[in-house]
């Protein structure tokens, strides 16, 4: 980290993530591309390359950008042939699930390796949609395959939950970061995910650290302002509404401008630097709007001073005000209450296909059943699940990926996550929810394994409160499978859920 006169910090200080990654702890984020383009033509790539030239110039020489970030990557591509400095370049893949081919996951590569004119990616981060279709373990599987032929360096997340991290990570894969949301206002990530990670040397590349503006001297004691324009605003007026209202972000400016106050700094600096001193954040990300205005001294600052125990407990004091956003990372994209720019994303994940299809029964034609591709199914002659009228049964659950590939070896809580996501997709695959299961049963070969399960168990079913029955049993059928869980579900028909809410008001 280099400084000036009077100890102020030129540069942003590095950082060395897995696997030898080094990086500018503020990474610049070019997320608002897309925004700056809404309803626009793409920004012109040689003069919104200068902008992004002037960023390296000072240090800010890690950029992180997505596949759908507008012209993000053009841009950047046209940065790289154009000028001498060296930076790094994080890219994401946002794929639809499917079939997760070489061939598809190489042309979704090849794609951003195009546009930024690189033969290799410094990092690519990979977002999946929905857990239901597992086929991210396939996708995850392609990338590290990628990786060892050279066109990608490191491989990380982007918004997946603790879960769904240690699932992987169980699996061996080599995952170097987590992308996801943090600040003053969530403060999820720095519960069981910073664990996951302090455990497994992963780091969390963070998002959102200024919640789009929000947290900024301007909005200290401002009246609310109502909707917002822009989509980093119209995001973030959910987040504040999650907490609590304008009166609980309020609670926390308040706080945060006493601490900068005190410092000589801004109250976006204290935003930052309290997520910075996260033990598992390896670097934040700080968007960048391109030619219309930059912050790079400000944000310098978070360097300049340092929280104490006062500043700490201050800020407690007013996380007491708040409520804490439900769930767990990457859930605003997955389950109301869908703290997204565009808000409800339920159509764009209904439009998913399911991951299975369901068939009509050759001797009732009330009945369809889902099979999994289990190789037990037809040989034993049974259903993954059946769906007669109303009523969705599913049959007892293990972690078997495929045709016979057991997911979660040694740990039962991942087996529990795996298990969960299969009875999910074949639910949606006759037209059911997890919101609609009625009845649960668990079977465990060793109960002291009941304490993780449950605690999985309550991940997914904690608003919907099945009854639920836990056994011990003396085995399960092959080697290594540590947990079985079976579902009953009921779908109200509409009628029927007008007459109940009726009846309830």
């Amino acid at each position: 980290m280099s400084t000036g006169a009077g100890g102020r910090t030129l540069a942003p200080p590095r950082t060395t993530l897995p696997g030898g990654l080094e990086i500018a702890r503020l990474v610049t984020g070019l997320w608002q591309v897309a925004d700056m383009e809404r309803d626009r033509d793409p920004l012109e790539p040689v003069a919104a390359a200068r902008h992004l030239e002037a960023y390296a110039e000072a240090g800010f020489d890690t950029f992180d950008m997505a596949d759908h970030y507008g012209s993000a990557e053009v841009i950047t591509g046209t940065l790289r042939t154009a000028s001498t400095h060296r930076f790094r370049a994080f890219t994401k893949w946002c794929p639809l699930p499917g079939a997760m081919t070489a061939e598809v996951v190489r042309a979704g590569v090849g794609r951003s390796l195009e546009r930024l004119k690189t033969d290799r990616l410094d990092l690519l981060q990979l977002h999946w949609w929905t857990f239901d279709d597992p086929r991210y373990i396939e996708a995850m599987e392609q990338l590290v395959r990628l990786r060892e032929d050279g066109l990608i360096a490191h491989i990380g997340l982007c918004n997946f939950d603790t879960a769904h991290m240690r699932l992987l990570l169980n699996l061996g894969m080599p995952v170097a970061t987590n992308q996801v949301c943090m600040s003053l206002l969530d403060r999820r990530g720095t519960e069981a995910m910073s664990e996951l990670c302090l455990a497994h040397g992963t780091r969390l590349l963070v998002y959102g650290v200024l919640a789009g503006g929000y947290l900024g001297d301007a909005w200290v004691g401002a009246a609310d302002p109502g909707a917002a324009q822009d989509w980093s605003k119209m995001k973030y007026r959910r987040f504040i509404q999650a907490i609590g209202g304008w009166d609980a972000l309020q609670a926390v400016l308040t706080a945060a401008q006493q601490v900068a106050r005190k410092h000589g700094v801004s109250v976006a600096n204290v935003a930052t630097r309290w997520v910075l001193d996260q033990p598992a954040v390896g670097a934040v990300i700080v968007g960048a709007r391109l030619g219309e205005r930059e912050h790079r001294a400000d944000n310098l600052r978070v360097f300049d001073f340092t929280l104490d125990a006062q500043d700490l407990a201050l800020l407690q004091a007013a996380f007491s005000q708040t409520q804490r956003l439900s769930g767990d990372c990457g859930d605003e994209y997955r389950r109301p209450p869908f703290l997204t720019a565009s808000g409800d994303l339920s159509h764009h994940l209904d439009g998913i296909a399911p991951l299975w299809p369901s068939q009509a029964s050759a001797h009732d034609a009330q009945r369809r059943y889902v099979d999994s591709g289990s190789s037990w199914e037809p040989l034993a002659g049974y259903a993954r699940a059946v769906r007669t009228g109303n009523r969705v049964l599913v049959s007892g659950t293990t972690a078997t990926h495929g045709s016979g590939r057991l997911i979660g070896a040694g740990d039962a809580g991942v087996q529990a996550t795996y298990i969960l996501d299969k009875i999910a997709a074949s639910l949606r695959a006759v037209g059911a929810r997890l919101e609609d299961v009625v009845r649960t049963r668990v079977y465990l070969t060793d109960v002291n394994d009941w304490q993780a399960v449950s605690a999985v168990h309550g991940q997914y079913f904690g608003s919907v409160r099945p009854a639920n029955t836990l056994l011990q049993v003396a085995g399960l059928v092959g080697d290594g499978y540590r947990v079985e869980i079976e579902a009953e579900a009921e779908i109200a028909a509409p009628a029927a859920a007008g007459a109940a809410s009726a009846a309830a008001a």
